[in-house]
């Protein structure tokens, strides 16, 4: 047997303990072969990116905010840059908001239904105001009979006691008629009215509807932008934690030869799964936000951390900014008025319809009777005598209707407030949260810059410390995004 050589803390098994394990596991030799395998595989692994991050070119650094640990002098950087994708995928700096303006750009087909069913409703609108004006229409014919249409005038004889009859061709066997005729409605005009408000009340729930998929598409972004932040500290954490076990169990002996243990071959194999855990969770988060963004597949990105939030809202200003802007308030305030211009159109069943009609005719058909060109003008009215009771069932259909969307407004106030309330609290609760987070990693960075100055080793617990600090972020951006759906600021 040559000297083994282990450094400070390490488990060296000699050749008879080794043998009791084999057999108390009752293990071959081309087992014990196997398991050394596997080990020496995932200390490749492991090495691999070590010496990635020792021996690759330096990177740009990472641009971070004062409120971030500054882990840009660390060589494991680099190398967490350089597992994510392949060495020659591109790389592409960015910041949230260029994320979400690319965002709002790429195809989004929720915020192009939402345009869509504004623009709808705005020709809706746009076609019943029309009705304010007359209407002018035409109309044209042009017949031959197959026989002359007789005659039509008679005389009988006092003296002979006979009938004489004369023809008189008072209708044309060849017809043509032109006609030009204007009706503007009188009555119908109040109706027109009522039609008008409803088309725009619908007009209006359509714009309050179509900011909500971009704020969502934005609020999607922010999340997919933190978690990788928080995914690519934590790859940096593993990567790091796995360089401590793989310094604490590595033992040397003769060239080419490893001895391990059982328990060194679970921490060390416990270290690269998450390193490999974590660097997947990198790769998936990478390319559903390169998805979000419009980007090539496989572009590698480098995030900026953004700036701290700041944001001085109080529970009085977004209760007061809610009742009057909320999306929810706007559409039962809508509903109101449509119910009420509803139930003036049922009370308009009763009134007469009276328009004003004049035109112009040319016609050949009754030249007898009738000159070849005229025009005429004169008023027109119709009148419903008898529906059996539909006029008055519908008119109290419709006050009903109206009562229920009045007290729909109210119980809408009602919701829209108690949800204010609960969803401050949470940006509250989040905002204190964030802050003392970002004590925290402060007085860290600070104890770090003091103490362990010149250490080039990316430190777990400030990984760890890092992902805390933009789960926190991401939480409270969050909840003030609520907060702003719910005042209508898009």
């Amino acid at each position: 047997m040559g000297t083994w050589l282990a450094p400070a803390g390490a488990i060296v098994l000699d050749d008879k303990r080794e043998k009791d394990m084999i057999q108390r596991c009752d293990c071959s030799r081309r087992f014990r072969a196997s398991c050394h395998s596997v080990v020496a595989f995932a200390v490749l692994i492991l090495s691999s990116g070590a010496a990635a991050a020792q021996d690759s070119p330096a990177t740009p650094p990472r641009g971070l905010s004062p409120h971030v640990i500054d882990l840009r002098e660390q060589s494991i950087g680099v190398a967490l840059t350089q597992n994510i994708g392949d060495d020659s995928a591109r790389v592409r700096r960015i910041t949230l908001p260029q994320a979400q303006q690319l965002a709002a750009g790429a195809a989004n087909p929720l915020a192009r239904l939402g345009e869509l069913q504004v623009e709808a409703a705005k020709q809706h609108r746009l076609g019943v105001k029309a009705l304010y004006f007359p209407n002018v229409s035409t109309q044209f014919e042009n017949l031959h009979f197959n026989t002359a249409l007789g005659e039509v005038l008679t005389v009988r004889r006092p003296v002979a006691g006979t009938v004489l009859s004369v023809p008189v061709n008072i209708i044309n066997q060849d017809q043509t008629a032109v006609n030009v005729a204007v009706v503007q409605p009188v009555t119908p005009l109040f109706a027109v009215r009522q039609l008008v408000k409803i088309a725009r009340a619908d007009e209006n729930i359509a714009r309050a509807k179509a900011g909500m998929p971009p704020a969502e598409r934005a609020s999607l972004v922010e999340k997919n932008y933190f978690d990788l932040l928080v995914a690519e500290r934590e790859m940096i954490g593993a990567e790091a934690e796995a360089k401590k076990v793989r310094a604490k169990w590595m033992t040397v002996s003769n060239p080419g030869v490893t001895r391990v243990s059982a328990e060194q071959q679970t921490d060390t194999l416990g270290a690269a799964r998450s390193w490999l855990l974590a660097s997947h969770k990198v790769k998936e988060l990478t390319a559903s936000l390169d998805e979000l963004l419009g980007l090539p597949a496989g572009t590698r990105l480098e995030l900026v951390p953004p700036e701290p939030l700041v944001e001085h809202l109080s529970l009085t200003e977004v209760a007061d900014r809610a009742a009057a802007a909320s999306a929810d308030v706007i559409e039962a305030e809508q509903t109101a008025i449509k119910a009420h211009a509803g139930r003036k159109l049922a009370k308009m069943q009763y009134f007469p319809s009276i328009a004003v009609i004049g035109g112009y005719s040319h016609q050949t058909a009754i030249n007898a009777v009738l000159p070849e060109d005229f025009s005429y003008i004169g008023v027109m009215g119709t009148y419903t005598l008898f529906d059996s009771g539909k006029r008055e069932r519908g008119v109290k259909e419709s006050r009903l209707q109206a009562e229920a969307a009045d007290l729909g407004v109210e119980l809408t106030k009602a919701k829209v407030a108690g949800a204010v309330k609960t969803t401050y609290l949470e940006l509250e609760r989040s905002r204190e949260l964030y802050r003392l987070t970002y004590r925290m990693v402060s007085a860290t960075r600070v104890v770090e810059a003091k103490y362990v100055l010149g250490n080039q080793e990316a430190d777990p617990a400030q990984a760890t410390l890092e992902a805390e600090l933009f789960r926190a972020e991401l939480e409270y951006r969050q909840a003030y995004a609520r907060v702003k759906s719910l005042i209508g600021d898009k």
